[in-house]
Parts: structure tokens; sequence; C-alpha cells
């Protein structure tokens, strides 16, 4: 190899599509010495804040995601997707990238695209059970896609599919506290069954509504308290409603769950959207889970995340429309169902792929060489 190894990597919108890239670079960066890598998305959107906080250099591109319901608006989104397309082939004749690495997400559209068309290597990675539009398109020339779940030959080319699983934050494997030091690090009381409920930084209105419509069920629970991450957006319509309804004692609440890994060692139930970043969380550590996936993502591809999961037997599923009033009272029931926590449990930890992004930069390295 080249003395100098570089890595374009491209892709963002959410934190399910930047965390794996970030998880694939560090990666990188632990295994080859002198290794530069170049991050390329979207102008105000997250990855321009928390890639360089990872300590990597990103470039922005003026691109935007189709407008399903708008359609006369994507004549500025086709418009802006030339002009990202011109940019960035200039920032790869510039960079002169060895390999071009696309986690997926309309921000890695053009620079995937036009890193294909100057003839570098691409290898892609796609996290959910249905693959993207954008994964889909890139894929006709793409030499390399490691997918996460099997039977992504029906969307792929299957002789350039590898199978690999999604890469995750390295601390969720980190973390050797027990279980009791956990409960007792967030507050909790170790001696109780806890149930985590989470629904993304941002937190989920459909998740909030159903535990405020249960506060009466949750307080008169006497071994099970509740560990809920409420979002940022949310958090002071909550506070408000807690102040007027009286929080329950076994109800403990945050706008933001700051370290995940000491949350997911002190649940026994963790209720979560369906995102492919949690469901690889959830699969690596074996947590019970009930997925409730947003109805507000393309294809409705979280729903077919938990599906996966739901036909073998290693999660629950529970639709957004019907969680308001449905949500809590079965969570209650499979906390309190040992035999179904410990199957739960088993079943999701067999779906895990502990090795994901040392696979992952081993394919990417197969490409340079």
């Amino acid at each position: 190899m080249d003395k100098e190894i570089r890595v374009l990597i491209s892709g963002g919108g959410t934190g399910g599509h930047i965390f794996p890239a970030i998880a694939i670079a560090n990666e990188l960066k632990s295994r080859v010495e002198g290794v530069r890598i170049l991050f390329v998305g979207a102008d105000g959107r997250m990855e321009m804040e928390r890639v360089p906080q990872a300590g990597y250099e990103i470039r922005g591109l003026k691109v935007m995601g189709f407008d399903r319901k708008h359609l006369v608006k994507n004549v500025k989104v086709v418009y802006n997707y030339l002009r990202s397309k011109h940019e960035a082939r200039k920032i790869i004749k510039e960079f002169a990238p060895h390999v071009a690495v696309g986690v997926g997400g309309y921000a890695s559209g053009p620079a995937i695209g036009a890193a294909e068309e100057l003839g570098v290597p691409v290898l892609l990675q796609e996290q959910n059970s249905y693959a993207g539009v954008t994964n889909k398109m890139l894929s006709k020339r793409a030499a390399t896609i490691c997918v996460a779940y099997e039977g992504m030959d029906k969307f792929f080319p299957a002789e350039r599919v590898v199978l690999t699983g999604n890469p995750v934050r390295q601390e969720m494997l980190a973390n050797t506290l027990t279980r009791e030091l956990a409960c007792r690090a967030l507050g909790l009381e170790p001696n109780k069954r806890t149930v985590l409920i989470v629904g993304g930084s941002l937190g989920a209105r459909t998740l909030n509504e159903s535990v405020l419509l249960h506060l009466d069920l949750i307080r008169n629970l006497r071994d099970v308290q509740f560990y809920w991450q409420t979002g940022r957006v949310y958090s002071q319509e909550i506070r408000d409603a807690l102040h007027e309804k009286v929080k329950p004692e076994n109800l403990y609440v945050c706008d933001f769950v700051s370290d995940m890994a000491k949350a997911y060692k002190a649940a026994d139930l963790v209720i979560s959207r369906a995102g492919a970043c949690s469901i690889s969380e959830l699969q690596l550590l074996g947590k019970p889970a009930i997925l409730v996936p947003s109805p507000n993502v393309a294809e409705d591809h979280q729903t077919k995340n938990a599906m996966a999961l739901v036909s073998k037997k290693a999660a629950i599923c529970v639709k957004d429309a019907e969680a308001r009033m449905a949500l809590l009272p079965k969570a209650i029931s499979v906390v309190n169902d040992a035999a179904l926590l410990t199957t739960l449990g088993q079943n999701i930890i067999k779906m895990g792929k502990p090795n994901a992004t040392r696979e992952i930069v081993d394919e990417i390295l197969k490409l340079i060489k």
C-alpha cells in the first residue's frame, strides 16, 4: 500500500448514519498508520457538528432530501443535487481517495456518485433491513455492499453483498459496570425491575404521550421503575405536565441520556424506536425490547427492521398508532414475565454482529489493495 492511505466517507442526516461512519473512521485510524480520512456531508445537518467533535475533517454540500409530499419543491432539490455533484467532483479530485465509503442518507448521493464516475472504488454500508433509495441507486457501480440483515440480495447484486452487521459505539461494549452499580449511578433502585424508555436524542412524541397517559398505572407498581428519556424538544412540556399531574416516585425523567451504556446495563426491558443503530446496540447487548417503529421515515423502514426481529422471536413490536394506549400495559406485562425476558434476550443476542466494524474495515482495505 502507499505510505499515505486516503479514505473518503460520505453520508449523514441522522445519528443512524453518522455514528456508524465515525465508528468506521475510528477503526481505520487504529489499524492504518497515517491514514487520512475526509468526510463529506450535507450543510446544516448534524454531521457538520458531530464529525468535527470526533476529530475528523468534513466538507459540506448544499444537498437536500427529496420532498415526497410537495413534488413541485423538488426542482430546487434537483438543482442542489447537480450543484453538489459538481462540487463533490472537485473535492474528490483534490483529495484523491483510494476508496470512498457511503453510509447512506441523501448526503452520500452526490459524493459517492461522483466517486464512482471518477473510478474510485466504492464500498456502501446499508444499516437497515429495507435498503434506502440512495444506496440502491449507488449499488449499481459499487464494488462492495456491507449489510446488517440477511436477504439483502433482493436490493443489491448478490455477488457484491457482504453480511457484516452494523458498527456500534464502542463504549457500549467497553462498559464493565454491574447492573447494581449502573442503577445506583443513575439514581435507580437495584432491587426493582427497570424499564428504559428512549426515543432518540430528540425524543418521540408517541412514547412520551404513552407515559403521560398511564401515570396512575406506573404509580401503583411496587417492583417496577421507569427511566424515561423525553428528548430535549419535549422536556419543558413534560416537566409542566408532570408538575400538574404529580410525578410517580418510580418514574425517573431526563431529557437526554448522556451515558447510554450505563442506562442499557440498568435496564431489564428497553422501549425504543426501531432505528438501525438502536437495534444493533440491543442485539450486541442482548437486551429484551419492545420496538415502536417511527411512521415518519422513508419507506417505513423501521417497521421492516422491527419485523426482522419479531420473526425470530427476538423482540416485540407495538405499532405507533396503537402505542398511546397499549405500550405501557404491554411493557409492564413483559417486564414481569421472567421467562419471556430470558427468551427475548437469548434470541436477540444471537442476531448481534460484534465484529461488524472490523469486518467492514477489512473490506475497505481489500479495495485499497
